[in-house]
């Protein structure tokens, strides 16, 4: 390496940062210029993104901000960093994440090796069982509001490495620039989607919230999932408790607690009977609340335990709308399932994880929808919709894996 360069980064990191960014796809940035076209160049990009690293001299372009849809009908605000961007912070997550890792809470599962979503579902439903209480904690626009020099305080705890501390601060400082070209100031906050972010908002979470709770509330186990969190708590006192403690807390790290979404809830069950309102709750797709079950006597009961959630059904059956699949009599059965089976696969296996017989709700208009495919393909069909609901039936049977609801007993 050049002695003439300040900062010690090598080429091989680079090029497997390039690796990890080419295998994860993703869209193009502001310079319109995607994985593909990126790679035509590949030496050159990858050098010049190395020698701007190496001397001090990288400074990322703005970030692309579109606008995705969110559950409550509002949209909220996505970066998308250009490829040469996202090669650049997954060199420096190369080198910060294996330092702060071991040190993260157990119960932290979002962005995280080997930890997933489920696993924090999973760990949710065994602690409700435990606990009577949950305080379900919502943070306002928590990507959008991080303070620039609380997030700085917060990474100088792990490392004093010059351009690691350097690039971060640029990346958070970083513009964005609108469909329309117009570039606002990020003066706050760390944009989802950038690879960088996910570590980031982890380490602030991890002093703001994860650390705090064991010193100051040790007897209180929670899950965290970037920032989708649920609390568990004795009594209801407890959970006012916290709560308050919780909201306060937020405060001095300049965020703020959801005063509409954030709530207690109580996990009624059968052994637990007392009235209270609230007595369910998301958490990442799962709706938890009290259900019918049978215990191993084959006894009714109620348990306080979780299924895909209702938000989580309507979006899945408002995308199946869109495929239009009635209107494709041009294609055949095997040409729909290789089309839409990886989504449906994607969907039973994240929510059928716990109870997957509630999915009986979330799968039923494809299959009506799949019956009026059957009805324009097959003329024998046109005015029978028993005979193509039948037919249907009888290729579930045949061929279960040809769509994945199939598999789990969901036919027409």
């Amino acid at each position: 390496m050049s002695e003439s360069k300040p900062f010690c980064i090598s080429k091989w990191v680079v090029s497997s940062a390039w690796i990890q960014v080419r295998d994860n796809r993703g869209a193009a940035g502001v310079d319109d210029i995607t994985i593909t076209e990126f790679e035509k160049r590949l030496k050159n990009n990858l050098y010049r993104i190395w020698n701007r690293l190496s001397s001090g001299a990288y400074f990322p372009p703005p970030i692309r901000r579109v606008m995705i849809p969110k559950k409550d009908g509002r949209e909220r605000p996505l970066g998308i960093p250009t490829v040469g961007d996202r090669v650049a912070q997954t060199v420096v997550k190369m080198y910060l994440e294996p330092m702060v890792e071991p040190l993260f809470h157990s119960d932290s599962f979002g962005y995280r090796p080997k930890k997933s979503a489920l696993d924090a579902v999973g760990t949710c439903r065994q602690r409700c069982w435990r606990f009577d209480w949950v305080v379900d904690l919502d943070i306002r626009g928590f990507f959008d509001n991080i303070d620039h020099s609380l997030m700085m305080h917060a990474v100088r705890k792990h490392t004093d490495c010059p351009w690691v501390l350097l690039y971060i601060e640029r990346w958070l400082k970083a513009p964005v620039e609108t469909d329309d070209g117009t570039r606002l100031p990020g003066d706050r906050g760390t944009p989802q989607g950038g690879v960088i972010s996910p570590l980031l908002a982890n380490i602030f979470l991890h002093h703001a919230f994860d650390a705090w709770m064991v010193r100051e509330h040790p007897g209180c186990l929670f899950e965290r999932y970037a920032d989708d969190i649920v609390i568990h708590c004795r009594s209801h006192d407890e959970a006012l408790q916290v709560k308050r403690a919780v909201e306060e807390r937020l405060r001095r790290c300049k965020l703020e607690a959801h005063p509409d979404k954030t709530r207690i809830v109580y996990c009624r069950d059968s052994n637990r009977r007392q009235v209270y309102d609230v007595h369910q709750f998301d958490f990442l797709g799962y709706g938890f609340r009290p259900r019918g079950a049978r215990n191993c006597r084959n006894e009714l009961f109620t348990s306080f335990s979780p299924a895909i959630s209702t938000r989580a059904t309507k979006t899945i059956v408002s995308e199946v709308r869109t495929w239009g699949i009635h209107r494709m009599s041009d294609r055949g059965i095997a040409d729909l399932s290789r089309r839409f089976n990886p989504l449906i696969r994607g969907w039973v296996t994240y929510y059928g994880r716990y109870h997957p017989s509630a999915l009986s709700k979330t799968f039923r208009p494809l299959n009506r929808r799949l019956v009026r495919w059957a009805q324009q393909k097959y003329k024998r069909f046109r005015r029978h919709q028993r005979k193509a609901t039948h037919w249907l039936r009888r290729l579930a049977e045949a061929q279960p894996t040809l769509f994945a609801h199939w598999r789990i007993g969901i036919v027409p």
